[in-house]
């Protein structure tokens, strides 16, 4: 589903909403939250929301298990690290406690033996049905996700769920939530905005199915919901 907004702020607005809804649900149900932050610029406003008082004290954030979707492999001080901006807008505002909080980087071990770990983190705290209750994401104007490139072996990857590689035309380690995964969760919202997500936007939504060349094509939930949230620039609309 994609739902249009007129601005950035009404589609932060409405992501912290379902934001605290989903928290709520999952904790009244299970007793803990498990969600999965994305990186970039798009969902900082989201978080410097969450972090407020209007809404940080809507959820119990003692019972909140925060995980990232991919992360670059640098650290977690490094001005690229997702990390480091989910921080410096969100959790270092809020009361996670810290032993909930699972950066995707570690110093002293390669990002392909992280990811095995991650991937046991992930199975420790969600159990082998994987299921988390909230994934954020945003789309590259390229349409990718995640650390979900075009071209990219990790887009054919049906058993890990937690993947790294290097990536050739950003001289990086990448390390990412695969496909399989990501699909999984209970609610996959994805944030977009401004007119360089147009074409992908079109092309990922309404266009011929080729994943190799628009990952986001990959993100269909097996039971969960999808949602796009949007604003008319990134729609092509008026």
């Amino acid at each position: 589903m994609i739902q249009i907004y007129n601005n950035t702020d009404e589609i932060n607005s409405t992501a912290a909403d379902l934001f605290v809804s989903a928290a709520k649900k999952a904790i009244d149900e299970k007793g803990k939250f498990t969600v999965v932050l994305t990186g970039g610029s798009s969902p900082a406003g989201i978080y410097k929301l969450l972090a407020s008082d209007a809404y940080q004290d809507k959820i119990d954030w003692s019972k909140v298990y925060v995980f990232w979707g991919d992360e670059r492999w640098v650290p977690l001080n490094d001005d690229l690290s997702n990390a480091k901006m989910s921080y410096s807008t969100l959790l270092n505002h809020v009361s996670v406690p810290r032993e909930n909080i699972f950066e995707m980087y570690k110093d002293g071990v390669t990002p392909e033996e992280y990811a095995v770990t991650y991937e046991q983190t992930i199975r420790k705290i969600l159990g082998e049905e994987g299921k988390f209750d909230l994934i954020l994401l945003g789309m590259g104007d390229d349409g990718h996700t995640a650390s979900l490139f075009p071209g990219e072996a990790v887009l054919d990857e049906q058993n890990k769920w937690v993947d790294a590689y290097y990536l050739a035309p950003q001289k990086m380690y990448r390390i990412t939530l695969t496909a399989p995964l990501i699909n999984k969760a209970e609610k996959i919202i994805v944030v977009a905005f401004g007119e360089k997500k147009t074409h992908a936007l079109k092309e990922v939504t309404t266009g011929v199915y080729n994943p190799a060349l628009y990952p986001m094509q990959l993100i269909k939930p097996v039971s969960g919901d999808l949602l796009f949230l949007v604003d008319k620039s990134a729609a092509g609309v008026n």
